[in-house]
């Protein structure tokens, strides 16, 4: 059975055990990189053995993380999870290690409780923030490297500061962590939210151009298909970011981007403004997340899955379904 434990005894946890697993979700963001990552820097510091574990390839633009990384040889004896509210997030190739996750730390209000020990904070804005109380509460050293990986989590999760889940605590800690590592903040900002490849503009191009408007222009839908990623010579971890992109067209509450997995199985990804609670409706499907953000995987062809996530909208909205 499945049981809570404060950030003291998650760092006790972390001292006590070694040869260290550590599963993030598929299809990575910068929350499941920086704080894997993070994680894993703080317990080689602490002369302990850990891997970060990923179904999916890691997107380029965390190389600056990445880079510094080399896989250890060693008997796996621990199980962590961070950034993971449910094991079918884990992907095919690390499904096997579901039912034996001894910790999880996340920040998902849906975490599904799946591990035998349990740090989840579903007011930290992030992993990251929740592995820091870890570290900081356990007196676990914090090096540049692990600093730097807790910064870039707490920025993607809060979209730069700028999301609902940015709090003041939040705000201290990135501040903490810039005076006390001198941070190259302004260039991982850059990487992080501005600097984008010409294939990358071309392809959120596309996007936009596909993209479709319904419910009386309150919800924004982008399709990506696997055949368009074929087509325009996008790999899948250069789709990252690309939910946000319905959220900013004017007067939209919800967007709503569908990725093709596989055929007749997509990724839904939900952001939201301010009426609608997006993770309720994952949920609905088998997923989960963030008031604002979350998703979920849903069967059927690219017309049925829009449908059904419009139809589990509409009534949130006191809209008619005619009007999809």
């Amino acid at each position: 059975m499945s049981r809570q434990i404060d950030y003291k005894a998650a760092a006790d946890f972390l001292r006590s055990h070694d040869n260290y697993y550590i599963l993030i979700h598929q299809s990575p963001d910068g929350d499941a990189v920086g704080s894997g990552f993070a994680l894993c820097s703080a317990l080689r510091d602490l002369g302990k053995k850990a891997n970060v574990m990923c179904s999916d390839p890691l997107p380029g633009k965390y190389s600056y993380i990445t880079d510094k990384y080399e896989p250890q040889r060693f008997n796996h004896s621990t199980t962590v999870s961070i950034d993971l509210a449910d094991t079918k997030l884990l992907g095919k190739t690390l499904s096997g290690y579901s039912d034996y996750i001894e910790l999880a730390i996340d920040h998902h209000k849906s975490n599904t409780g799946f591990a035998e020990r349990l740090t989840v904070d579903p007011d930290a804005s992030s992993a990251c923030e929740v592995l820091y109380e870890i570290l900081t509460e356990g007196e676990i050293p914090i090096s540049e490297l692990t600093a730097t990986c807790i910064y870039t989590g707490m920025a993607t999760d809060t979209g730069c500061f700028k999301y609902d889940c940015t709090t003041p605590r939040c705000h201290i800690i990135a501040a903490e962590l810039m005076k006390e590592y001198s941070l190259p903040i302004g260039r991982i900002n850059r990487v992080l939210f501005d600097i984008k490849s010409m294939e990358r503009l071309k392809f959120e191009q596309k996007i936009i151009s596909n993209m479709k408007v319904f419910l009386d222009g309150n919800c924004a839908v982008a399709a990506i298909m696997l055949a368009d990623l074929a087509r325009w010579g996008v790999s899948e971890q250069d789709t990252e970011g690309v939910a946000a992109l319905p959220m900013q067209i004017e007067g939209v509450e919800v967007g709503i981007t569908l990725k093709e997995k596989e055929e007749n199985k997509f990724k839904v990804s939900m952001r939201s403004a301010e009426k609608v609670d997006v993770s309720e409706i994952c949920m609905k499907f088998g997923g989960g997340g963030h008031t604002r953000a979350a998703g979920c995987m849903i069967e059927g062809d690219v017309d049925q899955v829009r449908m059904k996530v419009l139809a589990a909208i509409a009534p949130i909205l006191g809209i008619d379904l005619w009007m999809v």
